[in-house]
């Protein structure tokens, strides 16, 4: 096994509990790690044998584009994708942080992290 991370993601979105986080929208970073069998990869010096990372760094892109409330939706939103198109990817993580949040504080960012494992199909 092997991981993959894409770090340091910079977007600009409108997620937010408050009207005018929606519509004035602010700036995001997105952090993602997955875990894969890389080993062929690793011989065969194939792109198709691997997780792309631009793969990775486009599903962030588009799912951060899709306003919602909540973190955690996003994050989620994110994981799911990433298991659905690409199948060789056994574990997520994914944190993604607001960027100077409206919360009455000098706070730099607030940040949410998901992990989780593709499900098993059992037969």
């Amino acid at each position: 096994m092997g991981i993959i991370k894409v770090e340091n993601i910079r977007v600009f979105a409108n997620h937010g509990c408050l009207k005018e986080e929606t519509l004035i929208g602010s700036g995001y970073r997105v952090d993602i790690e997955v875990k894969a069998n890389l080993k062929h990869s690793a011989k065969s010096d194939e792109l198709k044998d691997t997780v792309d990372y631009v793969f990775l760094n486009n599903v962030v892109n588009a799912e951060m584009a899709k306003p919602c409330k909540l973190l955690e939706t996003v994050a989620q939103r994110i994981i799911d994708r990433i298991f659905k198109e690409d199948k060789m990817v056994t574990k997520t993580t994914v944190s993604v942080s607001k960027i100077n949040p409206p919360i009455g504080g000098d706070v730099e960012m607030v940040t949410i992290k998901l992990t989780e494992k593709r499900k098993s199909i059992s037969k």
